[in-house]
């Protein structure tokens, strides 16, 4: 049996008759609510927002720990698709592994309008990281320490799991970025990039490797007082406000 969804982890679905739709996607051990702002934002702007759940997030860690990246992008493409059935142009944004799904799905869909990533994670961790995290689940310690509110304001709480599940951890590094780390060249249509110059979850180095390689244009803004939750943090309105300037841009009011 599914666990109840936690207060505020909702996710959001906004119809209107615009010909715009924005796909708003959160973070691992995330929930909607750290990408709330965003979706808040798209929809005052007049567009058709989908904001989705991923399986096993916002419920229970030990939700989360039978997930893993399929059934992540399995719930992205149908989101993707509720948009589509009623959007001629569609812009993806997405935070921290949100960032990761938002590229996968400019692969799966070249006809995406624009990508928005905010602190995405793009290249797996390293050998001797996965070593090491695999052998901690072969010995039955399949939870470690959270990642969670990684945030400057002191205002500013993200509603996140306390700890991190190593396996489905594993998977985001196996089977999501590993694959698309060295392809970011194909993609290329307009990537709107923000990245937090202090982030104790991703390295900025990410941002970087994606920039440098992406196959599209690329506008880069460095986010100077915000953590890793930069959607929730003291940048959280430039964000919302570039990412708005961004969809009308690429893809039309």
């Amino acid at each position: 049996m599914t666990p109840p969804v936690l207060p505020g982890c909702e996710p959001l679905s906004h119809v209107t008759d615009s010909p715009t739709g924005v796909l708003v996607l959160h973070g691992f051990t995330g929930n909607p609510s750290s990408m709330r702002a965003v979706a808040l934002g798209m929809i005052d702007a007049g567009f058709q927002v989908e904001s989705p759940r991923l399986p096993g997030h916002g419920t229970t860690i030990d939700d989360m720990l039978a997930t893993g990246w399929a059934d992540w992008t399995g719930e992205v493409e149908a989101a993707y698709q509720r948009l589509a059935a009623r959007a001629d142009r569609i812009v993806v944004a997405g935070l921290s592994m949100g960032g990761t799904l938002t590229l996968w799905t400019g692969f799966q869909h070249p006809e995406v309008a624009g990508l928005v990533c905010v602190n995405p994670a793009t290249r797996p961790q390293p050998e001797v990281v996965l070593e090491m995290l695999s052998e901690m689940d072969e010995a039955g310690q399949h939870v470690m320490p959270g990642i969670g509110s990684d945030i400057a304001d002191p205002d500013a709480v993200e509603i996140a799991y306390e700890g991190t599940p190593v396996r489905p951890l594993l998977s985001l590094q196996h089977d999501g970025l590993a694959p698309m780390t060295h392809r970011f060249g194909e993609l290329t249509m307009p990537l709107r990039l923000f990245t937090s110059r202090q982030d104790h979850v991703v390295d900025p180095t990410d941002s970087e490797h994606l920039a440098a390689t992406y196959g599209g244009p690329v506008t880069h803004t460095w986010l100077e007082r915000s953590y890793h939750v930069a959607t929730q943090d003291y940048d959280r309105q430039l964000i919302v406000d570039e990412t708005r300037a961004f969809v009308v841009a690429v893809a039309g009011a």
